[in-house]
């Protein structure tokens, strides 16, 4: 794969990681119900600016991969860990999580990422992916319910929206365990062809 072509894919994937914390923002609103605010801070430095870092170092890995996974990129697989850490910089939000357990959903998220991306990725020891993959689909699956719980009845599970907000909310995040999945996968190995073609690329560019 050429510089080129990677950094494509590592566009692509800062990309679909916007996009994918912007839905999610979007599902924090109906939670929040009609009290949701939308601020500089909390919004775009806390959720989006975090959409985007993941989803590029996903890319990041996912030509790596493809170039036989060369180097210490594996720590590619702790990314989602900024959907955690960046809510953390806000101010007293480390106070707030504390006291309040005000930010613990971003913690929840990051690793069901984390967890559900090793548990499918086919690599590893066996009882640790499942232990990690009953984990993060028990995560899945508490936060999809307590969508009819944590806005009352205008998300009750007989009210079509919050069916809606539930849906979206699940396979969002078994969207991100998915791509998380990717700095745990095994290499692609090159074939011989493709080595001398890449060669050949390296040579006349």
């Amino acid at each position: 794969m050429s510089s080129r072509n990677a950094g494509a894919t590592v566009a692509l994937g800062a990309l679909c990681g916007l996009a994918w914390a912007a839905s999610f923002r979007a599902v924090m609103s109906e939670f929040a119900g009609p009290g949701s605010t939308v601020s500089w801070l909390e919004t775009f430095a806390a959720i989006l600016l975090p959409g985007v870092i993941v989803g590029g170092l996903l890319g990041w890995a996912h030509t790596i991969r493809l170039r036989g996974g060369r180097g210490r990129w594996r720590w590619l697989g702790a990314a989602p860990a900024a959907f955690a850490i960046a809510p953390m910089l806000l101010p007293d939000a480390l106070l707030a999580l504390f006291t309040q357990g005000l930010g613990g959903g971003a913690i929840a998220v990051a690793l069901l990422a984390i967890g559900g991306g090793f548990a499918i990725s086919g690599r590893g020891r066996l009882p640790a992916r499942i232990a990690c993959g009953v984990f993060s689909a028990l995560l899945i699956v508490g936060v999809t319910l307590t969508t009819f719980d944590i806005a009352g009845p205008r998300l009750a599970v007989t009210e079509a929206r919050g069916v809606w907000v539930a849906v979206l909310t699940f396979s969002l995040l078994t969207l991100l365990a998915i791509a998380s999945s990717i700095p745990f996968r095994p290499v692609v190995e090159a074939h011989p062809g493709q080595v001398r073609l890449a060669a050949f690329e390296r040579r006349d560019g």
